[in-house]
């Protein structure tokens, strides 16, 4: 466990331990919840590489690292505990349609394919 009080900032980091220079972490999903299954209360803190927690700041690429910094939010104070969970995809740096290179995806409510 990791001791943090509320609105103290946290910092959390994604590395690629390879050799291959083309390989880029994205940081496509990160949500914390009071549960270590994330049953029903979860708070989404960056969901399909977009921020949704006004307190997230995700930093640029660099290296094999995937980078963000967030505040301790309200969680804290009705829960014990709180569980991070991410998922992050592997990219190749060099494509033009890699999910690195599309970055934030939002969908919006009533858009519909052509």
């Amino acid at each position: 466990p990791y001791y943090v009080d509320l609105n103290q900032t946290l910092f959390a980091e994604v590395t690629l331990h390879c050799t291959d220079p083309n390989l880029q972490v994205f940081i496509d999903t990160c949500t914390a919840s009071p549960q270590p299954d994330f049953g029903s209360v979860t708070h989404d803190l960056i969901r399909s590489g977009c921020t949704k927690d006004d307190t997230v700041v995700t930093y640029p690429a660099f290296e094999n690292h995937g980078r963000f910094k967030f505040r301790a939010f309200r969680l804290l104070q009705r829960f014990p505990s709180v569980y991070l969970q991410c998922e992050v995809v592997l990219c190749d740096s060099n494509s033009t349609t890699s999910r690195w290179a599309r970055g934030c995806i939002s969908r919006q409510k009533g858009a519909s394919s052509p």
